[in-house]
Formats: C-alpha cells, structure tokens, sequence
C-alpha cells in the first residue's frame, strides 16, 4: 500500500491513502513540516535555558544562605561580647589556661548559634581552650559540629582612635559556610571550580565595665 504524495511533506506524506485520516492530518498539523521545526526549536530553547535557570536559582538561594549565616555569626559575638565586658578580670592572668570568667561568653556564643539553627544541638564536643594568640585572650574550639567553631576572646583589645585610648573585650566567632553553588557551575562551565567552602568570621568588641 503506497504513501500518499504532496509538495510540501509533513504529517500526511506518511499516511497511507485514506481519506480520514488524511483530513486529520491536515487539523492536526495544518502547517506540515513547519510545526515540528517550531517544535523542535522549542526543545532546544528550553534544553539551553534550563542549565542558567537552574544556577540562576541556586545562586540566589546559597548566597542569601550565606549572607543569613553571617548575619547570625554577627549576632552570636555582640552576645558573647556584651557578657564578656561584664566579666570581671581577677581570673585574667598569663599563664591561665582557662579562665572561669569567660566561661558564660563561650556558652552565650554557643546558645545563639545553636537557637539561630547555625549549629545543630547534641552534636557538638566540649570546647577545648588555648591560650592566645595574645597575652589576654583565648581561643575555644568547638569540633563535631559538624565544622570546628573558634571562638576567640581578648579581653585585653585597645582601640586604636585615640586619646584616650580605650580599653576593652572582642570576641571573633568563625563558623564555615558549605556552598552548593559548586556542583551547578558546572552545567554551564564543564570543568569550573568554586571555593565550596567560605570561613565565615565576624568581630564584636565592648568597653570592660570592670
């Protein structure tokens, strides 16, 4: 059974010679071959913008995530520093390895995070503290966290505007931020690298009130 011939092919070249079905293909595909072409080219359209929308997507989503953790961080260290200048100094000597007084500012700073949803609760260790990197200040590790949380508490921070030269406490939170931006960069740049993961610091400093 021969196909049907016609100038221009399209859906009814291929039918088989039968008035029915041959009126069906002229309503269903009126403009022949130039219905798939549109159609096709819409396929491509869409295969080429669906990479940029998805990392157009993700971007906007892990650098407001970003910008959220930092904001938190920043929120964590005005705490642990307001309590830390509150904190008296007759425990603050060269040589203590770990200060009963700065206890609460670690706590504090560990409380926020965990009540913002930075830090997940029951996971983390005990912090282990390390004198340094100056004569008045300390450094706590938080690890298991899943990331490490460094905290650093110098009680013996100057400004430098002055006179007079005033004298207080910073505390420096850092926490890591894991982008997923990494993995759809990809999609556009076969190949392409990015920083996966960004520490995330933020410094508050009060006057000593004792």
């Amino acid at each position: 059974m021969g196909g049907i011939r016609v100038v221009t092919p399209g859906l009814e070249s291929f039918l088989p010679p039968f008035p029915a079905l041959k009126r069906w293909a002229k309503i269903v595909c009126p403009s022949g071959a130039g219905f798939l072409d549109e159609q096709g080219s819409a396929l491509v359209e869409f295969a080429i913008t669906l990479p940029l929308l998805v990392v157009f997507v993700v971007g906007i989503y892990d650098f407001s995530g970003a910008f959220n953790q930092k904001q938190k961080i920043a929120q964590a260290a005005q705490e642990g520093a307001i309590i830390a200048g509150a904190q008296p100094m007759s425990d603050i000597a060269n040589g203590n390895p770990n200060p009963d007084s700065l206890q609460p500012v670690v706590t504090a700073v560990f409380n926020s995070l965990v009540g913002s949803g930075v830090l997940p609760n029951g996971t983390c260790n005990p912090p282990g503290a390390t004198p340094g990197p100056t004569p008045l200040a300390w450094t706590y590790t938080i690890s298991g966290c899943p990331d490490s949380l460094v905290i650093v508490i110098n009680r013996g921070w100057a400004s430098t505007v002055g006179p007079p030269v005033a004298v207080g406490t910073s505390v420096t939170v850092t926490y890591p931020y894991h982008f997923r931006f990494n993995s759809v960069i990809q999609l556009l740049v076969p190949g392409a690298t990015y920083a996966a993961t960004t520490q995330l610091t933020e410094i508050a400093t009060v006057h000593n009130e004792m």
